[in-house]
């Protein structure tokens, strides 16, 4: 074998740096999800609850729950103090409605941009662009804590591979987002999620995605990872069988029952459930935050006529209504959203109310 000491540059010179890295600016470290467990362990009464609502959605996706599961609270978290009061105060009548409902609060930290945006809790807890991803990954864990202590189970969306590690035993219901819906790496996650997840349709409102992404999900796969412990794994998952559609509008709203009809009738040809959750924002409302509150009357008439197929309804639901921009050196207005527009709280209890009752006329219907 001939050595390179026979080529006129010397080894020593040989500089990879040309080739590797060349657009990264800094690496810095990542606190490891067993630390943050360690620091954060999930107390009983939470894993209890966790463990309890899984199964209880499970069983309204499997037909043997006639309750609606209502996944509802603001697009995104931005503030501790704000997510709690609003918890409390969704608490109150997430009891109250019991009997009907099965309500979830909306926990999202992270957030997929059209282009560029802040991208949540997790990844900018200051709002100021230090990313400060370690802190926003404890305030994340330390908030999931908190709000199952008042007795809510959280879903979250599922948007960064790694940070599922960290928070995931504390889910009780997951989303795959409208972009990432088709992404094979999103699919592969969800196989290995121990909770219930939804693929919401494509942007384009293109159902066919979320159905091919429901049968890719239930079958077991094998994919590169990092373990609890932080060290590079490969994962194999056994599939998850607790998978449903989410629609959430794409060119034109597909909330009405011909939408549904649509998407059942193509889920059953794929051998899927029959059933849809239906996001009444996003393109559902046409982006515009108060027409969340007449789809969802629309869509209780169509479970109140009897319609078993409608498992779930998505609300965006804030303190206050609408949303404000981001300002540097400018302070938020109180229990606003930072991203979309959300109902307040105040216009939010009526809608639960609404569907409570269309969940009690569907119950009726259906025995009679």
């Amino acid at each position: 074998m001939t050595h390179a000491h026979h080529s006129a540059t010397p080894v020593s010179t040989h500089d990879t740096t040309r080739i590797d890295d060349t657009r990264i600016k800094a690496v810095r470290p990542l606190i490891t999800p067993a630390l943050l467990q360690e620091w954060l362990p999930a107390p009983d009464a939470a894993q209890a609850l966790v463990e309890s609502s899984r199964a209880a959605l499970s069983r309204v996706l499997h037909g043997q729950d006639d309750r609606l599961i209502v996944v509802v609270g603001p697009c995104s978290i931005h503030d501790h103090g704000q997510a709690m009061e609003y918890a409390h105060a969704l608490k109150a009548q997430a009891d109250a409605l019991g009997n009907d409902l099965i309500v979830v609060m909306r926990v999202y930290f992270e957030k997929p941009r059209t282009t560029v945006g802040w991208k949540g809790y997790i990844n900018d807890p200051r709002l100021d662009g230090s990313f400060a991803i370690n802190e926003g990954l404890e305030l994340a864990r330390q908030l999931l804590l908190d709000v199952l202590a008042v007795g809510l189970p959280v879903g979250t969306e599922f948007l960064d591979l790694l940070s599922p590690q960290f928070i995931s035993d504390l889910v009780s219901w997951g989303a795959i987002g409208a972009r990432t819906t088709e992404s094979q790496s999103h699919r592969q996650l969800a196989s290995g999620l121990s909770c219930p997840v939804g693929f919401k349709n494509g942007t384009d409102g293109g159902v066919k995605v979320a159905s091919d992404a429901i049968q890719a999900a239930q079958a077991s796969h094998a994919f590169m990872g990092m373990t609890k412990m932080g060290q590079a794994a490969i994962f194999e998952t056994r599939g998850n069988n607790d998978c449903h559609v989410i629609l959430r509008g794409g060119k034109q709203p597909n909330y009405q029952k011909a939408d549904v009809d649509a998407a059942c009738a193509m889920l059953q040809a794929a051998g899927l459930r029959p059933q849809v959750m239906i996001d009444v924002s996003h393109a559902n409302s046409s982006k515009q935050h108060q027409r969340q509150i007449t789809v969802a009357a629309e869509v209780s008439e169509q479970i109140a006529a009897g319609d078993a197929r409608i498992t779930g309804l998505m609300i965006e639901s804030h303190l206050q209504e609408g949303r404000q921009d981001i300002v540097p050196g400018q302070p938020l207005q109180h229990g606003v959203s930072v991203t979309d527009a959300c109902i307040s709280l105040a216009q939010t209890l009526p809608v639960l109310e609404g569907l409570a009752a269309a969940v009690r006329a569907r119950r009726q219907k259906l025995a009679a």
